[in-house]
Formats: C-alpha cells, structure tokens, sequence
C-alpha cells in the first residue's frame, strides 16, 4: 500500500517505517528533520515540512491510501492538535478517509482500565500534561468522521516484535497495574489494521 507517515522519526515511527518497508508497502515520512530519519530505501519518499504549515501538510496526502500518525507531544501543547486538524483537513481535500494514530493508555475512557495508583500517580502525575495534549488529538479524530483507529499504548520499550498483546476496548473491565509494550509492537499493531475493519472508530488500549 502506498502510506504517509507522520512523526517517522520518533522511535514508533521509526519502527513502523521499518516494518512497512520491509512488508513492501510504499512509505512518503513526511519530517522536520530529514537527516533525523537515516534510511535509505527505494520505497522510501521523504518530504520535509512541519505539521504546523497547513500547506506543506496538504501538498502530502495526494496518491496515498492510508495515513499513519506516530506524532509525539513535543512542541507545546497546541502543536499536536493543530498538526492533527491540519492533516484530517488535508485527508479530507483528498479523500484519504482510513488513518491509524498513535495516542497513549490513560486517554481517553482507558483511565478507567488503569489501576488506582497508575491512575493518579502516573497519568495524573508525570504525565498530565501529555495526555491533555493526547486527549485533545483524540476528541479532533473522534469528531472527523473518517474511518479513525486510535492505538494507545501502555509504558513504550525498546522489545522485539512478538505479536503477543492485549488489545482493549472500551467495554473491556481490564484494571491494568502498569501497562506496557515495545514501539515494535506497536508498530505491528498498526500494520495489521491497515485494512481490518475490526477497529475501525475505536481507540485500542496496547498492553502486554
């Protein structure tokens, strides 16, 4: 398939790039820093910009069939909504409607899976203002209408790809002490909603 890749060089990204190269699917990343990417391969199309420039995101899209978000919440809080509205906008002028994003467990109605002391020591905690940022991207998406998974995984690890993961829904009663998966892991999950209706307008909690 042909994918545009957003936040290509964080380590999710990176290992989404990876894979999907190595499956034979076409990859654009599109990158603030191009030299941050490092990978040279003949289905690899790298196009600077930044999320912010509402036209540099919107020349991206064309020829594309699914759109991949692994964008980070480095760059103040108002960066990531504004670079999601900009790339719902620009999937719409070009009828991209599929797209995966990476968000975080703990946004969203996946607090409630969380036990009491993850809940208030680690989201309320160290980190309250990322899931307010990743909190903000999910009600953008929500509110699209396009054909939207949200992965959000737990604690991210350098670990291999195992395939072995719990994947949870809403209506899941899971209390989940100290969620965790490897971005590789991630990753795979990403690769193999492609083209899977099963989650198709749901946010998936990631966990070993």
């Amino acid at each position: 398939m042909k994918l545009l890749v957003f936040g290509a060089t964080g380590g999710t990204g990176r290992q989404f790039v990876d894979q999907a190269l190595a499956q034979g699917h076409q990859v654009t990343a599109f990158v603030r820093r191009p030299e941050a990417l490092a990978v040279q391969h003949p289905n690899l199309t790298i196009i600077q910009g930044d999320i912010t420039d509402k036209d540099a995101v919107r020349r991206a899209p064309p020829g594309h069939e699914v759109v991949i978000s692994a964008l980070g919440t480095r760059g103040g809080p108002a960066v990531l909504p504004e670079g999601t509205r900009n790339i719902l906008e620009a999937m719409r002028e070009t009828g991209i409607r599929r797209s995966l994003w990476v968000s975080s467990f703990g946004a969203g109605d996946s607090l409630k899976q969380m036990s009491w002391l993850a809940r208030n020591l680690i989201v309320k905690g160290f980190l309250r203002q990322a899931i307010e940022e990743k909190n903000a991207q999910e009600r953008i998406i929500m509110e699209s209408g396009g054909d939207w998974i949200i992965a959000r995984p737990g604690g991210l690890t350098d670990g291999p790809v195992t395939g072995a993961y719990q994947c949870i829904t809403k209506d899941s009663k899971a209390k989940i002490s100290r969620p965790a998966i490897s971005r590789a892991d991630v990753a795979d999950f990403m690769l193999k909603n492609l083209t899977d209706g099963r989650y198709v307008r749901q946010a998936v909690g990631l966990t070993y």
